[in-house]
């Protein structure tokens, strides 16, 4: 799903790395997934358990960025901030794919560390994600994008109503006050987020508003500043359309900041679960991150 504004970051990026030194400039694709995680083992940055077969394309020099899912966005983001150093500073690049709640983790690191401080690492991860300081410092990370699978930065009015374990910490984050309340979606380090979204939803998920995937309304998965009801194009009984690209939607809700809707899953084919094969939406996402992450 490219755009103008893809297509002038690869020049720019395809530019950099040809003005850059010879010996080290690469790219990576890092893997934020959601909640819960399905099992995955953190710091190991080889284990796409949660994801689907490793042997997939799915970006270039792919690594998974894992964390415990059940637990809360700020307890669990540096693990989000490790990946970042080890691969996405000095002369390495980064392409960032997230899912459901792997939206709010890279949303929270950006607006609240991307103009820190960071050592520049050796993209050489020992026990626990972490790498080793290559020497010298630099502001943020060196990211081109953030894909975003059905993205959970505004909440879910599941958690709201406590159709989600309510024991879990990452639950009270993901309800819709919370999360949008939580960080600043508009500063993003002025990094695009090309927002996915899906809206096979079922009877059982009426409970959210408008078009949804059975989790995360359009609300949320389309990067609108406020919460209601959006739909697809010719749908009733919504409060607007969601339109692509950077546009409001059609009743005048602009998008956070360095938001755009890459792709509206107006034939309401995907919902929101990979399950472990990278399905659904995901799977959207990752034919995008194949063709584009390079």
């Amino acid at each position: 799903m490219n755009s103008p504004i893809r297509t002038a970051a690869l020049a720019a990026t395809a530019f950099a790395l040809l003005a850059a030194p010879e010996a080290s400039a690469t790219n990576y694709s890092l893997w934020i997934h959601g909640k819960n995680g399905g099992g995955t083992q953190i710091g190991n940055y080889a284990d796409f358990s949660n994801w689907g077969p490793s042997s997939v394309s799915a970006g270039v020099n792919k690594k998974a960025v894992n964390w415990n899912g059940s637990q809360s966005i700020a307890s669990q983001n540096g693990y989000i901030r490790n990946a970042l150093d080890c691969f996405c500073t000095g002369t390495n690049w980064c392409y960032i794919a997230v899912h459901s709640a792997g939206d709010m983790q890279i949303g929270y690191t950006l607006a609240l560390y991307g103009s820190s401080a960071r050592n520049i690492k050796n993209a050489t991860p020992g026990a626990g994600g972490v790498c080793g300081d290559a020497g010298g410092t630099q502001t943020g990370w060196n990211i081109k994008w953030v894909d975003v699978a059905s993205g959970a930065g505004g909440g879910s009015e599941l958690a709201d109503n406590g159709d989600w374990a309510v024991s879990d910490p990452i639950v009270t984050d993901l309800k819709t006050g919370n999360a949008r309340a939580k960080y600043n979606h508009n500063v993003t380090g002025s990094k695009w987020f090309y927002m996915f979204a899906a809206s096979k939803g079922t009877a059982y998920s009426g409970i959210l508003p408008g078009q949804d995937d059975e989790a995360v309304a359009y609300h949320s998965t389309g990067g609108v500043s406020v919460k209601g009801s959006f739909c697809n194009p010719g749908d009733w009984f919504c409060d607007g359309t969601l339109n692509t690209g950077t546009a409001a939607t059609s009743n005048g809700k602009a998008l956070w900041s360095f938001h755009t809707v890459s792709f509206r899953d107006s034939n309401e084919s995907y919902n929101h679960y990979q399950n472990g094969n990278w399905e659904n939406i995901v799977g959207v996402v990752r034919q995008d991150m194949a063709t584009y992450a390079y």
